[in-house]
């Protein structure tokens, strides 16, 4: 029986490949599994939305509504909506520490995204800024080639810090 069991699903995985339509089932290519990512200079867009889902999503959930009292909501947040530059900053840098969004206090940390591309960063930011109920402008690539600048190495203490960086970076030479 087993071995009926086993040449069953040896025939149907050798005759199966490429026969009804698409839609029925995963026809991508070996190219499209290797992860690689396409970058804005080749005429490619880069996907916020998977960007979202491979980074944020499990934090901040698909809706961006976050987990109430652990992570906070992206959706209606002033710190997504607010300054890009923030923005920017949070995305490269992190929080550690005590942060108010929407009025509810969260306690918690948040990483770094340095290691990703100022490409990368500005498609995530920019589908989290034009997403659910936030109504701002995406985020610009020169926005985040610019934060990347910041003599920063470490995550940012909380919101109170972060309410400091817009002056802090109106203040500072162009």
């Amino acid at each position: 029986m087993t071995s009926l069991l086993v040449l069953f699903g040896a025939g149907y995985l050798l005759f199966s490949e490429g026969f009804g339509p698409v839609e029925l089932g995963d026809r991508r290519t070996l190219a499209d599994l290797s992860g690689k990512v396409a970058t804005t200079t080749s005429n490619s867009v880069i996907d916020g939305q998977q960007l979202f889902a491979t980074h944020c999503v499990a934090c901040h959930q698909a809706t961006g509504q976050g987990l109430p009292g652990v992570f906070p909501p992206l959706a209606g947040s002033e710190w997504v909506k607010g300054d890009a530059r923030v923005l920017a900053h949070i995305l490269l840098f992190g929080i550690n520490g005590p942060i108010e969004v929407q009025g509810k206090p969260f306690q918690g940390q948040m990483p770094a995204f340095a290691h990703l591309s100022d490409e990368e960063l500005a498609a995530v930011g920019s589908h989290i800024r034009t997403n659910w109920s936030n109504q701002a402008f995406p985020l610009e690539l020169d926005v985040v080639a610019k934060a990347r600048l910041t003599k920063r190495n470490m995550p940012f203490e909380g919101g109170a810090e972060l309410k400091r960086l817009p002056a802090q970076l109106d203040a500072s030479p162009k």
